[in-house]
């Protein structure tokens, strides 16, 4: 009982970050998502300490779960613009994978930036720890 209630308090601390994200959105007129502000919110709360994984942990893995099932009426709607899809369907395929492969390079170019950045600080620190001192 104890375990069951400790779940549906979690649901619902995930579910008032939500709200609060959508009250924010709503009334400051911000133009991102709810649930981008949302998750922004539930970043920073985590990293700055304020709250612990193990306030949110069954709950997120919970909805982490079944986040196929909240795919489902997305999809659906899609087939409220079958004609547009039929008449741009490959120029939104190109658009898709050609931002995708931006996306993705930029990503990788970043990555590989910052590896060789680290590698050559951490080989800098060890030819300076590795010099004799002698005078």
């Amino acid at each position: 009982m104890k375990s069951a209630f400790l779940f549906v308090a979690q649901l619902f601390f995930i579910w008032a970050i939500y709200a609060f994200s959508k009250y924010m959105v709503e009334t400051l007129d911000i133009p991102i998502p709810s649930s981008v502000l949302g998750m922004v919110i539930l970043y920073l709360l985590l990293t700055c300490k304020v709250i612990q994984v193990k306030f949110i942990e069954k709950g997120a893995a919970f909805l982490n779960k079944h986040l196929g099932f909240f795919f489902v009426p997305i999809a659906v709607g899609l087939m409220n613009y079958g004609g547009l899809i039929k008449a741009h369907g490959l120029q939104l395929l190109l658009m898709i994978a050609g931002s995708t492969m931006i996306g993705l390079a930029i990503t990788a170019g970043i990555t590989q930036y910052l590896t060789r950045k680290d590698k050559k600080t951490a080989e800098e620190d060890k030819g300076y720890h590795g010099q004799s001192h002698s005078a």
